[in-house]
């Protein structure tokens, strides 16, 4: 079973073991949202799914209203499981979507992109939180499968029969406003926030009604998890930079962030790499926040 990462050589060889497996294709594009779509239509990983992060790791998507809340989904979705720019779709519905594309619980996932490891750790995330503990990133994504001789193709992939997949007990933790707010500047709560340092400080802001960031929240690019060779930097170095970044604080306590909830989780991916984890999910994360009246911002370099 592979739980965090999965090197191409590895997934070679468990392709040729003839285990249950099941591959992902989650590349994307938050300016072009059909570009990753068309990526995968162009070359991918010979039998994998493609999993569309707007569409298919989504509620409905659309921006919060004026207290934080996002238009509830069609009827038949219930509703979302957060808020913000990218809602996470109900547990039901996620697990439908699984069983709609013939995944089954006693596969290993394997997901990947071409975007540092951005939106395959969506759904590497949202498998966990659904109670699924094999599933596992493909370290370095289709640029490192490539550079290992790995095949792609620009094939039609054949429909799979549907599945049953059942939900189990979440093996990750979800945090919503309510309890961020509950816990704001406490002992109890580390909050690490991955946007990029500018939009951290609120120097820009280009999605979202306010600029900052939360208080009390650190400040961790999700893009300082991955070394010069687009994979993720080995356990020891990212424990020691997490370690010197939380300063004493206990990991237990972090809950991870970012605009929407997803640039988030290689943080919270490389916390678990490190034997950091487990740690929590604020999904709603800054897009949700600031647009909840009433609630703190801060400015500047300062947590």
């Amino acid at each position: 079973m592979y739980t965090t990462l999965i090197s191409a050589d590895q997934l070679m060889a468990l392709q040729k073991s003839g285990a249950a497996l099941m591959v992902f294709d989650c590349s994307f594009d938050l300016m072009q949202p059909e570009a990753g779509a068309q990526q995968y239509r162009a070359a991918h990983i010979p039998g994998a799914a493609y999993a569309h992060l707007d569409t298919d790791l989504s509620a409905k998507h659309g921006v919060p209203g004026a207290h934080g809340e996002v238009a509830v989904a069609q009827h038949d979705e219930g509703p979302p499981a957060s808020g913000g720019r990218h809602p996470l779709p109900s547990r039901e519905k996620f697990a439908a979507w699984l069983s709609s594309v013939g995944f089954a619980n006693p596969m290993q996932a394997v997901v990947y992109d071409r975007n540092g490891a951005n939106y395959c750790g969506r759904l590497w995330w949202m498998l966990k939180w659904i109670g699924h503990e094999a599933v596992a990133v493909l370290d370095g994504g289709l640029q490192a499968w490539q550079a290992a001789g790995g095949a792609v193709t620009d094939r039609e992939e054949p429909a799979r029969f549907q599945s049953n997949f059942v939900a189990g007990m979440p093996l990750l933790a979800l945090a919503d406003t309510q309890t961020v707010v509950s816990r704001l500047e406490q002992a109890g709560q580390t909050l690490i926030d991955a946007r990029a340092a500018a939009r951290y400080r609120g120097e820009v802001e280009p999605l979202d009604p306010i600029a900052g960031h939360i208080p009390g929240a650190l400040n961790r690019p999700f893009t300082e998890n991955i070394g010069p060779d687009g994979k993720f930097k080995p356990a020891a170095q990212l424990r020691a930079e997490f370690e010197a970044l939380l300063a004493g604080r206990d990991p237990a306590t972090v809950v991870h962030h970012c605009g929407s909830g997803v640039s988030a989780v290689p943080n919270l991916l490389a916390m678990q790499i490190a034997g950091l984890g487990p740690t929590a999910l604020y999904a709603g994360s800054w897009s949700e926040w600031s647009n909840t009246p009433g609630l703190p911002t801060r400015q500047g370099a300062k947590a």
